[in-house]
């Protein structure tokens, strides 16, 4: 059963109709370029707390936006951001937003933040130089007061469960354990969504990734809901590092990105950056 409309990615697809209105290749940025403009141009996911997303006064806000701000500071430059719809992969958002340009309107960014940094993506990936990876993401799940959140899974039968459509948690709640709890699974459009359908009590357990969940019950925003401690049995994924990506000719602005990472990691700035929103910062583990 579904709580929600399920629209975005819908959209975005019909937009393929207009191949024919793509943008001619975009120039490179490479670091001199960048440096002389004084702006670092920086691409971040729309509605995607905590790492972006606008709050009630329009500002955007998030980890992302915050890393990527003190990145931008360490090179000498101010950050403008751009925030954008996920498209149907991370290859598309990556041809959108670094190499290409959008299909309409917009331009290509310096630097994409959140990219999936595992060696397989990045060897087929085009185009783009993906690295400086600054944590791991892994899934967590949350329960109200009316589910035991340490206890086995299929022991929720009868519960509300809560999940983004069509993501790994979907299909985890909905497919493992024989499918035992596939008719109690409600989709959202996010997992930040399905967190606060949870919150509100409109749900008993819900799952997400690990930083959703995280900050989603921060500053004893829900006292009455509670993370799940133990691992997750049967789960496919055992969680992904994230980096940066820019176009393939700026390399020179990678490694200067890459070493202020490196930099960040070592005095504490990206544990301070994640704390700022709720969140633990946990290292990549860079041997994917």
């Amino acid at each position: 059963m579904t709580a929600e409309p399920i629209g975005r990615r819908g959209v975005l697809a019909g937009l393929a109709g207009l191949a024919g209105l793509a943008a001619l290749p975009v120039m490179a940025r490479p670091l001199d370029k960048v440096a002389a403009e004084g702006v670092l141009s920086v691409a971040v996911y729309r509605d995607f707390a905590p790492w972006s997303w606008r709050d009630d006064k329009g500002v955007l806000r998030g980890i992302d936006v915050d890393l990527a701000t003190a990145l931008a500071a360490a090179i000498g430059l101010k950050a403008r951001f751009s925030d954008f719809l996920a498209d149907e992969s991370v290859e598309d958002d990556l041809r959108n937003m670094v190499w290409r340009g959008p299909l309409i309107g917009g331009s290509a960014a310096d630097v994409m933040m959140h990219v999936p940094t595992d060696r397989r993506f990045t060897l087929q990936v085009e185009r783009c130089v993906i690295g400086a990876p600054y944590a791991r993401e892994s899934f967590a799940i949350a329960c109200g007061p009316d589910a035991d959140c340490e206890a086995p899974p299929p022991q929720w039968a009868g519960k509300r469960l809560a999940a983004e459509l069509d993501s790994i948690p979907d299909i985890w709640l909905s497919g493992s354990f024989g499918g035992v709890l596939r008719g109690q699974v409600t989709h959202h459009l996010s997992g930040a969504a399905a967190l606060a359908a949870l919150k509100a009590g409109k749900a008993d357990v819900a799952m997400a990734s690990r930083a959703q969940v995280e900050h989603a019950l921060a500053n004893n925003a829900a006292p009455q809901v509670r993370q799940r401690r133990g691992p997750i049995p049967a789960l496919p994924s055992p969680g992904w590092d994230v980096g940066i990506a820019v176009k393939d000719d700026s390399r020179d602005l990678a490694d200067a990105l890459e070493a202020a990472m490196e930099r960040f990691a070592g005095d504490g700035t990206l544990t301070r950056l994640f704390a700022g929103h709720g969140v633990t910062h946990v290292p990549p583990r860079r041997d994917v």
